[in-house]
Parts: C-alpha cells; structure tokens; sequence
C-alpha cells in the first residue's frame, strides 16, 4: 500500500469512524467531509480503492449513500480530473460485482455521460469512461445489451472514438486497445442473430427482398411480356433470371439460404449491394451473364459464400478473448462496416476470378485466394475503408503467388546458418546439372526463323550441336520439317572459332529494326554468334524459353556464366527439392540397430541361365 494512502486510512479509522464502526462506513463520512478538498479526497479514495484490491470487505456492503457519492464525482462538471478516474474505477469494479450494484450503476451514470467523458482530451479520463463503459455492455443480459448498443449507435459513439481516441496525437496502450477490441467485437455480435436465422420462404418481407435482386438486375420489361395470365412462363422467366444471379436452386432460390452461418445475413448484404452500389451491382451480373457458363462467376453462391468467410475472419457470434487488443480502425469510421466491407470484397472477388480465368471447378480456389488476399490487408489495420479498397485490390492474384513463393521459401530454409552452408555447397553440382541440360537440348537442335523483307513468310534454318560439343551445325530446311540429322546439315561453326554472343540490340540482324510491337518481340529473342572477323550466326529463338536455353547452352560452351532468368528459376527449384531430401525429418522413421536378416535360399536354382548349350 503506499504510504499515503496507508496513513489517510489510519487517519479517518482514528478521526471518522466510531466505536464499532465498520471501516467502510468510516470510509463513507471521510469522503463526505472532505468533498471539498480535491487532493485529500483523491488519497481517500486511492486508499479505498487498495483496500477493496486487498479483499479486506465486500462491494455488496457499500452503503448507497457512498455509492451516490462515488456517482455524484462522476458526473459533476466540473470536478478534479484525478478524482473522476478514480470514481470511474470504483464503479467499474462494483459493476461485475452483483446485478444490484450494476443496475445501480447503470441508473446513475447514464451512456450519454460517458460518451461525453469519452471526447474529453484527458487519455486517462477516457481509459476509465472506456473501461466503464465495457464493464456495463459485458454484465448487462442479451436484450439489455442490445437496446444500449443500439443507442450508443445513435449517439454516434463509433465517429467519437475514432476522432478522439484512435486519430489522437497520443499512441494507444494496451489496455485501451483490448477496450476497443471488445466494443468491435460485442458490435459485430449483433449479426448474430440474422447469421443464425435460416429465410422462411413463407414470409412476405423475405420473398420481397429475394425479389429486389431480380429486379434490380434485369430490366422489367421481359416481366411485362410473361403476364400474370401465363404463370408458367413467368415462372420459367424469373427461373432462368435467378440462374443468371447464380443461385444453384433457380426455381427455389431461398433454398440457398438454408445455410447457417450465414443464414439471413448474406440475404440483407446482397440487397445493400444492389441498393447503395446499383452500377456495380448490374455490371457485376451483366458481365457473368455474357461469359460462358463455365467461366461466370455465381453472384449469389459467391455472396454466400464470402459472408459466411466475413463471419469467420471478424468471429462474428464468438464470445470476446479477455486479452486480445486486435481491433481494426476502420471499424469505428466507417457505418454499416459488415454491409459495406462485403461491398469491397465482392468486387474483388469478381476481379480475382477474372485474373485467374477461373471456371465452376475452381470455384473453392479462388475463395481461398480471397480470404488470403482479405486476411493480409487487414492485418495491416487499415485505418478507412477506402484505404482498405486500395490496399486490397492492388493486392492481385500474380502478387499473392509470388508472397506465396517467397514465405515458402523462407519457410523451407528457416535461414539458418548450417541450412545457408549447405545450400552453397549444393549450388555448384546443381549448376553443373543446368548446364549438362541445356547443352543436351543444343544437341537436340531447335527450327529457327529468318528474318526477311522481301518475303511475306520467312524462311527456316535448323541448328543443333554436336555430340562431341566441337562444332554447331545448320542449314536451311522447307517447311513441314521438325527435325534434321546433323549429316544433312551442310554448314558449321566450330565450337572453338566463336569469339562472343552478342544479344538484344547488339546483334546485327536487329540493329535495322527499331520500332514497332513486332520488332520489339524480335529484340527479346534475337541473339547472335561472332567468330571470324566480321562473321557471325543470327538467330531468331520461337519463344523466350528457346532463347533461354540455347543463351545459356552457348555461355557454357564460351566458357560464361549462364545469364537467363530460367537458370534462376530451374536452380531455385531444384535446390528447394535437394534441400528438402537433405533435411528430411526422419523422426518418425524407425532406423534398425542390426542389418536385415539373410533371406532362406530357394528350393531350386531353375532360374539360373543354363550355360551348357552355348556351342564353343
């Protein structure tokens, strides 16, 4: 106990209390005669406050007087900021107590005070408007809970913390953090009940909103055409409507959402969809309905789908962790965060199908790209939604793959130093290993293409390498002809004559063609062989993989590095799968002490070769 508060308590237990006096009461008349003297008061009640930590009495046996003391501290303006803090922590620490004491508490210190405590510029006076105010929502019983979440909503106590609190020049501590955690998480408890709720087809409000959808896509004069008379064609019409909104069940589309989680929930985010983005809505169905069947991508499997993935990601309906401090910012700028997070990631869910040229097939593929792609955004905590829009969809598909490559990577090395050691000591053979594949493929020889201007089509040459790596053969061929010997090859280089490999703008059958998409695709495949004086040997590869190969091949023969991004890539590979054979976990193997026992010979020796009848 500190020293002052120890002798304020020796103070008012000799001056205050009474013969017989229970200590608390003495507590109760000290607070009152020294209401006016703000540091005296502060002692007293820091040195109550250390008592009731100690367990020395119970919160049930406070007097009401001391209590409506304690609340009057609270909500007199003005009063000592230091005083307010320690009320405020007094009331906490009653709340949780009993439901007397917290209905008593909820009476006093109404919501909109504490809102107001919560603006003030005051970090610690905000701490413990903060702390009360969760200790009230967490002890309050369902229904309760959730008339004062929704009349916090309306008081706008989300816009407040975020100006006051999280934009403040002040850094967040901890323990405001887990606050913040807990009111996000009891606000996004209230999905709960319609993510619980599976759609009755029977009631009218429902069918409605399933309607609105349809509407909302399509133009209204095929409903026009299919009159009330001809009910089996307006049936079979908003059949086939339902089919293009991706519903699997076309004919009985609440039959989707029979699903819980997410139950009602993905009903109400599909229609905030259609009705606050209505351009993105329609061009989201429009887009799909054009593509083939098997490369669109559902709406309303994808919607129910992705809010079921929300539900998981937020744990909506899952009860609040007693240390987590992981609240987004976002959250408490942004209204109908659920509604219009959903906005954001069902488009992104369309661009991500598009840029993986999805089909039906990979349907649970592309959901788990997006989860990944929605996980890694929020986990930067974003601090508006439109930040979270950016951030989100420049994260694309090709980005997540290589993210993925790279903490694999890290994942299999662990970066340690004897794992780095033996990674060098692999590179050498493994390069070798390169090097003998691709001189392998020059001896298999590739169709080349000539460049030429007076011939609408250009001529063919086939070079390959000889098996003895001394000379490069080639010759013109006719079309048609995939491979020659090296017999019908009538001219050579020899291996040892070349001086240089000369690519890109540097080889003479490029230095005439400057411009152009096509020359430029000429210049990432052009390279060329000098030897002589003045002599070389132009190629033209057909793709950037020949090119590759047949750079890499004649660097080896030059006695060069091999420069290509494919030797890069092929010794990545193959050191990832050399180092996994080496440090393959073998404690699970069971490894014998004693070699295997000798097999029993067999009961003839039939199968051995007669030798006999060879003649000499």
């Amino acid at each position: 106990m500190h020293p002052s508060c120890r002798f304020w308590v020796s103070l008012f237990q000799l001056h205050f209390g009474p013969p017989g006096w229970p200590l608390w009461d003495s507590l109760t008349l000290f607070a009152v005669c020294c209401s006016s003297i703000g540091e005296i008061l502060a002692y007293a009640l820091k040195a109550f406050v250390e008592l009731m930590e100690h367990d020395f009495v119970s919160w049930e046996t406070l007097s009401p007087a001391f209590i409506k003391k304690i609340v009057s501290y609270v909500n007199i303006v003005p009063m000592d900021a230091s005083i307010q803090q320690i009320s405020l922590a007094i009331l906490e620490n009653m709340v949780p107590t009993s439901h007397s004491l917290f209905e008593l508490v909820k009476q006093q210190v109404t919501l909109d005070r504490l809102i107001g405590l919560l603006q003030v510029t005051n970090q610690q006076l905000q701490l413990k408007a903060m702390a009360l105010l969760i200790a009230l929502l967490l002890n309050a019983k369902e229904p309760d809970r959730r008339g004062m979440m929704e009349y916090l909503g309306r008081k706008n106590l989300r816009q407040f913390i975020h100006k006051n609190i999280i934009h403040a020049s002040e850094p967040i501590g901890d323990e405001m953090a887990h606050y913040l955690y807990v009111l996000q998480s009891l606000t996004l408890n209230l999905l709960e009940q319609k993510m619980r709720t599976l759609m009755d087809p029977y009631l009218q409000d429902q069918r409605e909103l399933l309607q609105s959808l349809r509407h909302a896509a399509f133009v209204s004069e095929n409903e026009s055409y299919a009159s009330s008379s001809n009910t089996e064609r307006r049936h079979s019409l908003c059949a086939k409507e339902f089919r293009k909104l991706g519903f699997v069940n076309n004919t009985n589309p609440a039959l989707d959402l029979q699903r819980s989680p997410p139950g009602l929930l993905a009903l109400d985010s599909m229609v905030y969809f259609s009705r606050h983005f209505p351009s993105a809505y329609s061009r989201f169905i429009l887009e799909n309905s054009s593509r083939e069947d098997k490369h669109e991508c559902p709406f309303a499997r994808s919607s129910i789908q992705l809010c079921f993935m929300l539900c998981e990601i937020l744990h909506v309906g899952e009860p609040c962790s007693e240390t987590a401090q992981a609240f987004y910012p976002m959250f408490f700028g942004q209204e109908s965060f659920f509604e219009e997070l959903f906005c954001i990631c069902i488009q992104l869910l369309n661009k991500t199908w598009k840029e993986m040229r999805a089909t039906q097939e990979d349907f649970d593929k592309v959901m788990q790209v997006v989860r990944e792609q929605i996980t890694r955004i929020l986990t930067l905590r974003p601090t508006s939604m439109e930040l979270f829009k950016s951030r989100v969809n420049s994260l694309n598909y090709s980005e997540i793959l290589r993210l993925r490559q790279t903490e694999r990577m890290h994942q299999e090395e662990i970066l340690a130093a004897p794992v780095l050691e033996l990674r060098e000591h692999l590179k050498p053979e493994l390069l070798k290993l390169i090097q003998q594949q691709r001189l392998l493929h020059l001896c298999e020889g590739t169709l080349f293409r000539k460049i030429s201007s007076r011939r609408r089509q250009d001529k063919l040459w086939f070079c390959r390498l000889s098996p003895n790596h001394k000379f490069l053969h080639y010759g013109d061929v006719e079309e048609g002809i995939e491979s020659l010997p090296i017999e019908s090859l009538p001219e050579k280089v020899p291996v040892a004559d070349m001086k240089a490999l000369l690519t890109g703008r540097e080889c003479p059958q490029t230095k005439e063609k400057s411009s152009g998409k096509q020359n430029k695709d000429l210049l990432d495949l052009a390279f060329s062989i000098s030897y002589d004086v003045g002599e070389h040997l132009n190629f033209i590869a057909p793709t950037r993989y020949e090119f590759c190969l047949w750079t890499d091949g004649l660097n080896v023969l030059l006695g060069r590095e091999m420069a290509s991004e494919r030797t890069q890539s092929d010794l990545d590979i193959l050191l990832s799968m050399e180092l996994k054979l080496r440090l393959l976990d073998l404690e699970n193997i069971p490894i014998p002490d004693a070699p295997p026992a000798i097999p029993k010979p067999p009961s003839n020796l039939n199968f051995c070769y007669d030798f006999t009848h060879i003649e000499q």
